[in-house]
This record gives structure tokens, sequence and C-alpha cells, in this order.
């Protein structure tokens, strides 16, 4: 399917969009509900910071990198669109979608619906949403991409080469 990453985007924005109004019109800040006893919760709070509320009240330094980042994302999946990387153009549109996600509310209300928290004994991960979601599998993907694109490019890193005086060592080292 053309431009495929770009519906990915759509995709991750319009779930990330229904969930948190779900959220906000479901439960009052602070409610939580036990989804899987006490290993998934949903917890609805606001954050006014960045990714697991890091840079709290940073709004407008927000919108600007996002701003920044959106366009950047654009111009390398139109550069990129003939390559042929599917990983690459796929992890683009799902940081595209989540930052959109997350761009539209601090634009509009100065910050942004959190609702998934999941504990891991007595580690209470920070709690995020969709948009967070689909910006971090995003990433994955495009540092995915990075390595088989490096692998491809000089070779298996594993592979060794004979030396002159019969010594084997690695490809990188001449």
């Amino acid at each position: 399917m053309k431009y495929y990453y770009y519906w990915l985007a759509v995709l991750v924005f319009v779930i990330d969009y229904v969930t948190k109004k779900w959220v906000e019109n479901s439960l009052t800040i602070g409610e939580t509900k036990h989804v899987l006893g006490d290993f998934f919760i949903l917890t609805s709070i606001r954050n006014k910071g960045a990714a697991f509320g890091i840079l709290q009240e940073q709004r407008i330094l927000f919108i600007l990198i996002t701003l920044v980042v959106v366009g950047g994302i654009v111009w390398y999946m139109t550069k990129n669109h003939d390559t042929g990387r599917k990983l690459l153009l796929g992890g683009l549109g799902l940081v595209l979608g989540g930052a959109l996600g997350n761009f539209l509310e601090r634009a509009l209300y100065g910050e942004v619906v959190d609702f998934l928290q999941f504990t891991f004994g007595s580690y209470v991960f920070p709690i995020f949403n969709i948009a967070d979601t689909g910006i971090c599998i995003g990433v994955g993907m495009i540092l995915l991409d990075a390595i088989l694109t490096s692998k491809n490019e000089n070779g298996d890193s594993n592979e060794r080469e004979e030396e002159p005086n019969g010594q084997s060592g690695h490809q990188f080292i001449q």
C-alpha cells in the first residue's frame, strides 16, 4: 500500500485521541481501574511535561520542538519514500502519529492525558499514553532499521578476515 506510513501515523493519532477522550470522560483525575490485578492499571493523570513527566511546565518549548520534529519526519519520509526501507518508514510513521497526538493536546490544553500504568513487583513504571507507545515503538523500529542497514552495508560484524600473518581479526581492524 502506497504511503502506508502516513496511515500508520493516522492510526496512532486516532487511537490516541479516542483513548484519551474515553479516559477524560470515564475517569476523574487520579482515579484508577485495575485491569490485570496490580500489573496493569488505568490511572487518569495530566502531564504538563514531556515523556514520562520530565521537564514540567515547558509548553512552548515542546510545541516548538514538536513542530521541528514533525517537519523533519515528513521531509525524511518523503526523501526515503522510494528506498523500500519499510521498517524505517513504518517507524517514522509511528513517531509522527505519536508526536501529533501529544502535540494536539499540549497545544490546546497545555497538558497531555496519560493513563497506562504498569507495575513490575515494587517498581511502578511512569504512566504514559498511546502516543508515547507509538513514539517508543517507532524509535525502536528506526534503530532496528539502522542496525540492519549497517550490517547489510558493512557485512556481518561477526565475520573474520585472515590477516597476512595467518592470524584472524575483526573486519573493522585494519
